[in-house]
């Protein structure tokens, strides 16, 4: 499975890549705009990222215009909503305003932070990402 953190704080990243670690290869990204760029390198490779966790509230690009843009790119190349990558929003915004957002812009799910590794895998599982929690 191919896996992009994207997340600005360095802890929060590197929390999330050591769940994700044993499901697969797992790429970071520290904003937005790389996010964008991965998922374009990634979707030109022809080797797509099957799991996306989205940070919301990051300098510049913001995780809400970066899914709008992978959702973009996605459909340029013909990859149909709900044919693509799984993308998990990972924030400490729990308001209605942006969870709404998320989803109307095509997001799988939205986890609260801090996040606790058996509600993100719980999560993963409901949307056919079988992983299984290890300790």
């Amino acid at each position: 499975m191919n896996i992009l953190v994207v997340e600005d704080d360095f802890i929060s990243r590197r929390l999330l890549c050591r769940y994700l670690e044993k499901s697969g290869n797992c790429d970071v990204a520290i904003n937005g705009n790389e996010a964008v760029a991965a998922v374009h390198e990634a979707l030109d490779s022809g080797n797509h990222y099957d799991l996306i966790c989205l940070d919301i509230m990051m300098p510049g690009m913001s995780g809400q215009e970066a899914l709008t843009a992978i959702r973009q790119l996605e459909g340029e190349r013909g990859i149909h909503v709900g044919q693509g990558a799984r993308v998990i929003m990972t924030t400490a915004l729990e308001d209605h305003v942006n969870v709404r957002q998320a989803f109307k812009a095509s997001a799988d799910g939205y986890v609260v932070k801090p996040i606790e590794k058996q509600k993100l895998f719980k999560l993963l599982n409901e949307l056919g990402l079988t992983m299984t929690v290890d300790g």
